[in-house]
């Protein structure tokens, strides 16, 4: 395909839930933000804390400024180049960086076949936008089930890592509804200038997972 084209809605919400899934081959398992380290150190070691957490990466860290990034490049006026360096600059860890850069370029790659866009390598969000801009949906729906998956995400490594129990993690992540609703509900129309946050335990916790000797995930 050349390039994209309009998609009625309902194929179109059926769509980008297929793009957004957890089963989408990004390889979304192998990636906990740090997550580990907080584990290991004990700084995450039940559902009350895990759900804190996740909470303040979604708020105040990585979570924020991946759906500021993924509304601005949703637009339709949208330089996914210039938000693909902005989206890199925001990544204040090695780790974090090749996260999101991996993911992206194997996002793009498998989304240019179902939605015609190209498959150049840019930063997850950006490639998330690029691919879901012409899909006809509002651009709230698409940012909600961006965090949705970064949340389960989280929970999935944490369950792996802990004795929490799948029940347990699928209650924490129907807990966090609200707050995702509410983040992608601002997002939707920030700007710039609304990027930033304060997620320090998690910056700190992706940058000593580094230095970890014994990893189950890449980052």
């Amino acid at each position: 395909m050349d390039g994209p084209s309009a998609i009625p809605t309902e194929t179109g919400r059926l769509l980008a839930v297929q793009l957004l899934s957890p089963a989408f081959p990004t390889g979304a398992f192998a990636y906990a933000q740090g997550l580990e380290w907080a584990m290991d150190c004990g700084a995450v070691r039940d559902g009350a804390s895990l759900t804190r957490w996740i909470g303040d990466v979604l708020e105040h860290g990585s979570g924020w400024s991946d759906a500021v990034i993924l509304s601005l490049s949703l637009r339709p006026e949208a330089d996914h180049a210039a938000l693909d360096d902005l989206a890199r600059a925001l990544c204040l860890t090695s780790e974090r960086l090749t996260e999101t850069l991996e993911q992206g370029a194997a996002f793009a790659r498998v989304a240019a076949v179902l939605t015609g866009t190209p498959e150049t390598p840019t930063a997850l969000p950006v490639a998330v936008g690029r691919a879901c801009a012409g899909l006809g949906l509002p651009r709230t729906d698409i940012i909600a089930l961006y965090l949705q998956g970064l949340a389960l995400a989280l929970v999935q490594a944490a369950v792996r890592f802990q004795p929490l129990g799948q029940t347990e993690g699928q209650r924490i992540l129907a807990g966090l509804s609200p707050l995702i609703l509410q983040l992608a509900v601002r997002a939707e129309t920030a700007s710039e200038a609304d990027l930033g946050g304060c997620a320090i335990g998690a910056e700190i916790a992706s940058a000593r997972h580094e230095c970890m000797e014994t990893r189950i995930f890449r980052t």
